[in-house]
């Protein structure tokens, strides 16, 4: 009996890597595209794969020093802004600083008529890597750490980060592959990308007991980031359909 419950312990982990990652994924997808055309393919896989060895090193890390974690090291408290900070919570808050600011910045870019695809700047294969394999690091923290909550077996973590990441290669290339022929729904990843920098923040903002004027930031519900994660999708579905459907009466 007890193979059968660190199998559906790992099914689990494994489920979780794969249900929290989307925006990871997404991250992934439209990160790689600053690549060299030729190269995007190989910057996602050697992205995640490093990633992945960055996540054991996570793992261990969080396992010998969770207490460093928790423990808060910039402590305020006035009328104006309190706060009580640890190591996580100002990851968290720098990640979804980061994300908002690139979604924001790749939103404009594309409402700036004098930009056309050509003026585009590419990055180059190392930067593409480095910050896809930053990013990869702030948004496993949540998996991680909801990982450890569910068992204290950290070699079954462990084979379910490597499985979610090879399965997360794999769908990174479909993404990206999406994107490339559907190229309207890159303004919807975008958007995505900007709720969840907001998601991250205010997740951030309340792990760090946050209070700005005596109004204290509430982290956004996970319901409610996937229902208007699932009307944002809705709405581009249904106009894109619209937009083809007006054209073919044309």
């Amino acid at each position: 009996m007890e193979i059968f419950s660190i199998i559906g312990t790992l099914v689990m982990l494994i489920l979780l890597q794969v249900v929290l990652g989307f925006d990871n994924l997404l991250y992934i997808a439209l990160e790689s595209k600053k690549a060299p055309e030729s190269k995007q393919n190989m910057v996602r896989k050697l992205g995640i794969g490093i990633a992945i060895f960055f996540r054991l090193l996570l793992l261990l890390f969080l396992i010998k020093l969770i207490n460093a974690f928790e423990h808060p090291f910039i402590i305020l408290n006035n009328d104006i802004l309190s706060m009580s900070m640890n190591l996580e919570s100002l990851i968290i808050l720098i990640g979804g600083i980061f994300i908002l600011y690139t979604s924001v910045k790749e939103i404009w870019h594309m409402l700036n008529l004098e930009n056309t695809i050509e003026e585009q700047k590419t990055n180059s294969v190392f930067k593409t890597v480095v910050m896809i394999v930053i990013m990869n690091l702030v948004f496993s923290f949540d998996s991680i750490l909801s990982a450890m909550a569910l068992t204290e077996n950290n070699f079954i973590i462990a084979i379910a980060i490597i499985i979610g990441g090879i399965l997360m290669i794999v769908a990174a290339n479909k993404v990206a592959e999406f994107l490339q022929k559907n190229r309207m729904y890159e303004v919807l990843g975008l958007f995505i990308l900007f709720l969840v920098g907001i998601m991250l923040i205010s997740d951030g903002g309340h792990q760090a007991h946050l209070v700005i004027i005596g109004q204290p930031i509430s982290p956004m519900n996970k319901s409610t980031f996937y229902f208007i994660l699932t009307i944002l999708i809705l709405i581009d579905v249904v106009q894109t359909k619209y937009q083809k459907n007006l054209l073919k009466r044309q």
